[in-house]
């Protein structure tokens, strides 16, 4: 999993995320030096530790390198995120507190992303944590975070078969 990048990383990354080409030192240099005086070989040692890091790939330029992100930040951003989930003690209430933090957009953002990758539709019940009235802290009625999450309700009938009459394990 990733590590957090520090300042000076995450800023070099954000213009190599941004720019979405390949970039040389001299290019990145130049752009940071419009917020602040940094020299050609700090950029170019945090460029070669991002490089270590497998953060950026590189290839020669004539008598310089061309650097481009390995992934988006999308995908950073993530990893960041799944990493600090799967350290927690309590998952379930890691997630709520989480939910808590969101505002009305972001809560919309996420909901907008479960129906992407989620085979069924989003529940926009009580019971769910996204959908809820904006003055619960996750969103919406939640049930006890030290119970675990609780189980979906396909998963409740056991032996049931599928909503469109499909064989179980059938790959409907």
């Amino acid at each position: 999993m990733p590590r957090q990048l520090g300042e000076l990383e995450d800023a070099v990354m954000t213009r190599v995320w941004q720019w979405n080409r390949p970039v040389t030192v001299r290019e990145v240099l130049e752009d940071l030096q419009q917020e602040r005086s940094i020299a050609y070989t700090t950029v170019m040692t945090v460029m070669d530790n991002l490089h270590q890091k497998g953060w950026v790939r590189r290839e020669v330029d004539g008598r310089a390198y061309r650097y481009t992100a390995v992934s988006t930040r999308a995908a950073y951003s993530a990893a960041l995120m799944n990493e600090a989930w799967s350290q927690s003690d309590n998952p379930a209430a890691a997630l709520v507190a989480f939910f808590g933090m969101m505002s009305p957009e972001q809560r919309e953002a996420l909901q907008d992303a479960v129906r992407m990758v989620s085979p069924n539709p989003v529940d926009n019940s009580a019971d769910n944590p996204l959908s809820g009235p904006a003055g619960n802290p996750a969103g919406g009625a939640v049930a006890n975070p030290e119970d675990g999450p609780p189980e979906p309700a396909a998963a409740a009938a056991e032996g049931s078969a599928p909503a469109d009459g499909a064989e179980p394990g059938s790959g409907r």
